[in-house]
């Protein structure tokens, strides 16, 4: 039950008489849309002994909001608020009865403006989703992970180890994890040089605010992750886009900035670029931790789909190489089992980490130690390992199935280079084919679009073969592409 008493306040001084006031408290919960439409109202009993004051009160106050219209009364049944509210009118009490809703009206002091992302406004989800490179969650090892996770709230060692001293992350999942990344990535590290965070997102975030400010300049690519853009331009720092092509990021481009103008860091995303899904070759891999060293300025490494590499083995990240400490690693879980396992890292050396750790419990005092040191367990166990091989099996045959698929039914209307690796394919539309005649169709969503180089990805990773060919047919028939 509402807290009517909250609700309704008295003011026994006021020359307005009690059931008056009452009767403008209710009236005014109703029209702020507080009391809906046949919501019951407590009883006069009730009311008057929640109020503190003689049931006649409550009785009179009741029959002013039914002359109005307000509530309609069904004789020792309930009284409920009417379902033809009446517009307010002038009355001798009307200011103290219209009073508009809180937060009705927008906030007019100033406060920093953050450009939101256009969403579009839906009844029903659409048949075809088109992610921008999701894990199939119904491959995922999420079973095992969350009885790890219900066996650790049961465990008095396990509850104090999931709650205490866990401001960098659990004990358990940095030591596995830096062990982890050491054998599989050769990222020789220990675990005070990580920082565990809800997501590669956060982890961009942190990196930005502690080495970005008005003034600085951080080169990214383009096109790039809209998101991590958006987090450096909101530091003031000035954001330089330079291309992308087959081989990556054009590591020459970043040359020539650099010998005109410093820079402060450098954001990179070296396998399966976001959005084009390009990787950066070893020679351009070099170039750059050549420049970092020449040049003094710290590369962000977004490495959050190293695992899912096809045609051979991945290349090993920057951060393995020597480069002094300056690369600061990111990587993230939500792309391995599942996206709402918000569980990303950073890795940098100490006092870069000490840092990241005092700034994100400005914003988020608490970790799920529960959940990180269920994952630490499923990676100690090589559950982890074990379902990153059966997943890259099933998504290199989901990648060549629509491969076929585009082939056999969309030749004439896109143009993409099959990945070596990732979970997703950059398609650009050839003309006279546009991707707005794909966005406002109600069957069909695309997380991913660009509208200036007329392309989109397709998260193919998500879907089994039969989901596939719905997506490709579907498109087909919005473009009403010729065979």
């Amino acid at each position: 039950m509402l807290p009517f008493e909250r609700i309704i306040a008295i003011d026994r001084e006021s020359k307005i008489p009690i059931y008056r006031q009452i009767a403008i408290a209710f009236i005014n919960a109703i029209s702020q849309g507080i009391l809906k439409a046949n919501t019951h109202l407590p009883s006069t009993r009730d009311l008057a002994k929640l109020l503190e004051v003689h049931r006649k009160t409550i009785v009179a106050a009741y029959e002013e909001l039914e002359a109005q219209d307000w509530v309609v009364s069904v004789p020792r049944k309930y009284v409920a608020v009417s379902d033809k509210i009446p517009h307010l009118k002038p009355k001798k009490w009307s200011e103290e009865m219209a009073s508009p809703a809180s937060y009705a009206a927008p906030f007019t002091l100033s406060f920093k403006q953050i450009t939101p992302p256009r969403l579009k406004e839906t009844t029903a989800l659409p048949s075809v989703i088109l992610d921008d490179g999701f894990p199939d969650v119904r491959l995922s090892p999420i079973d095992d992970l969350l009885k790890l996770y219900r066996s650790y709230t049961s465990k008095k060692h396990s509850i104090r180890n999931a709650t205490f001293g866990t401001a960098q992350g659990s004990l358990k999942l940095r030591a596995v994890l830096a062990a982890y990344l050491s054998e599989t990535r050769g990222v020789n590290i220990e675990k005070e040089h990580l920082l565990i965070t809800h997501g590669a997102q956060m982890s961009i975030y942190l990196a930005a605010q502690l080495l970005l400010g008005p003034g600085d300049t951080i080169v990214v690519g383009k096109p790039n992750y809209g998101m991590a853009s958006q987090v450096f331009e909101q530091t003031g720092a000035t954001v330089l886009e330079v291309a992308v092509d087959d081989n990556g990021l054009v590591v020459e481009a970043v040359q020539e900035i650099c010998q005109n103008k410093a820079i402060k860091a450098i954001y990179v995303i070296p396998h399966h670029h976001y959005p084009t899904t390009v990787t950066l070759s070893i020679e351009r891999r070099i170039a750059l931790l050549k420049l970092s060293q020449q040049y003094g300025f710290a590369i962000i490494e977004d490495d959050y789909d190293y695992d899912y590499h096809y045609a051979s083995s991945p290349y090993l990240p920057l951060a393995s190489s020597q480069h002094s400490g300056n690369v600061i690693y990111i990587g993230s879980f939500s792309k391995l089992l599942d996206p709402s396992i918000r569980i990303g890292f950073m890795v940098a050396p100490f006092n870069f980490i000490e840092q990241g750790v005092a700034l994100r419990k400005l914003i988020d005092v608490g970790v799920d130690g529960y959940m990180q040191n269920a994952l630490a367990e499923l990676i100690r166990q090589g559950e982890l390992k074990r379902h990153i091989k059966k997943a890259k099996k099933c998504y290199f045959s989901r990648r060549d199935y629509l491969d076929q698929l585009l082939r056999l039914h969309l030749a004439a209307a896109v143009d993409y280079m099959l990945p070596s690796g990732g979970m997703a394919i950059w398609l650009t539309l050839n003309k006279p084919y546009r991707v707005e005649q794909l966005l406002n169709h109600p069957q069909l969503a695309i997380k991913r679009v660009d509208k200036e180089l007329n392309a989109f990805r397709f998260g193919f990773a998500s879907m089994n073969e039969v989901e596939l060919e719905q997506a490709v047919l579907l498109l087909k028939s919005i473009l009403t592409v010729d065979n």
